[in-house]
């Protein structure tokens, strides 16, 4: 997986352990339903750090919080 894919993994995962569907994370976040169903996206390769704390504050939790995640201990080194 690489690092977007795995971005939007770790929201699905915190939504499901939270019982919210992609548009309350939206209604919550104080971003659009597009803007959170194109983070969902195989196909859109970017997200910008700005939207993943936006999605962070609307969860209640801190980048921290979010990036301590084991999934994100598996990823390969982008250089290649």
């Amino acid at each position: 997986m690489n690092v977007k894919d795995v971005v939007a993994q770790r929201f699905i995962e915190l939504c499901k352990e939270r019982g919210i569907k992609t548009n309350e994370l939206a209604n919550l976040s104080g971003v659009t339903p597009s803007t959170a169903y194109s983070m969902l996206d195989s196909k859109r390769r970017d997200i910008s750090i700005i939207t993943i704390k936006k999605f962070c504050d609307g969860l209640g939790i801190t980048l921290g919080d979010f990036f301590s995640s084991p999934l994100f201990d598996t990823l390969e080194q982008e250089l290649k």
